[in-house]
């Protein structure tokens, strides 16, 4: 299987580190095809900015929300000076909204192209990273607001757009992802209640809803106050997490 492994840690030399090493061993030695995105080494842009809603406009817009969304005056404010705002408003005259909405999608950022290729090339998912407030570290989180984009990860019925959350429609074709959190907390902790708004917003909304036919969410609990012996297991842990990352 082609497993992507998109990885959240600033220190190259912490604990979460050495569990992406024995993760990625682990599917190396199963066989697997195994690549790596680092966001903090790629020095990845979390933050949505302008120049993303390029990755939500889609032609499969239903007709009047194109016409809401008044992308032709987008591409005019987007153009820059007067004269290329001249030669923009010339090339959108004979131009109709699903037209201008492919010209606004081709220039999504390229960074998130490039994401978006590795991702759709994968078979399976998985995600290496401390909890922080409960959730991804902002620079993963950011990773998936950027990357899993309309049209890609998902779409929207009728439904959708008049805000039921019914009217999702998925559109990942993976079989598996896997999400490996190191925590400060105890297991005790995260069972009495912090595992389950987790579970809800990264397994359930973030990666089942657009698609993805087999989620697993390890933890490894309280990783500074444990001793050597549970840190060893751990990693033995997440070697075998990747060797047998196909199995039920």
């Amino acid at each position: 299987m082609r497993v992507l492994t998109v990885y959240a840690h600033p220190n190259p030399k912490s604990f979460c580190h050495a569990v992406l090493e024995q993760f990625t061993l682990g599917l190396k030695d199963a066989g697997h095809t195994s690549e790596v995105v680092d966001l903090y080494a790629i020095h990845f842009d979390p933050v949505f900015r302008m120049a993303d809603f390029a990755s939500y406009v889609h032609e499969s817009m239903p007709p009047e929300i194109l016409k809401e969304m008044n992308l032709k005056r987008y591409v005019l404010d987007a153009a820059g000076g007067p004269l290329q705002r001249f030669i923009a408003a010339r090339w959108l005259r004979d131009k109709d909204d699903k037209a201008v909405a492919r010209f606004i999608r081709a220039h999504q950022p390229k960074d998130v192209v490039a994401q978006w290729e590795k991702l759709a090339k994968a078979q399976g998912l998985a995600f290496i990273a401390p909890v922080f407030w409960l959730h991804f570290p902002a620079i993963l989180k950011g990773w998936f607001e950027r990357v899993f984009a309309y049209g890609d990860a998902y779409g929207l019925t009728i439904e959708g757009w008049r805000g039921e959350v019914k009217g999702r429609v998925p559109l990942l074709q993976h079989e598996k992802a896997l999400v490996i959190n190191t925590t400060l907390f105890s297991e005790e902790n995260y069972k009495a209640g912090l595992e389950e708004p987790m579970t809800r917003i990264i397994d359930e909304w973030g990666l089942r809803y657009p698609g993805v036919k087999t989620v697993e969410h390890v933890y490894f609990y309280r990783v500074p106050a444990v001793d050597a012996e549970t840190r060893r297991s751990y990693l033995e842990r997440a070697y075998t997490l990747g060797k047998e990352f196909t199995r039920p």
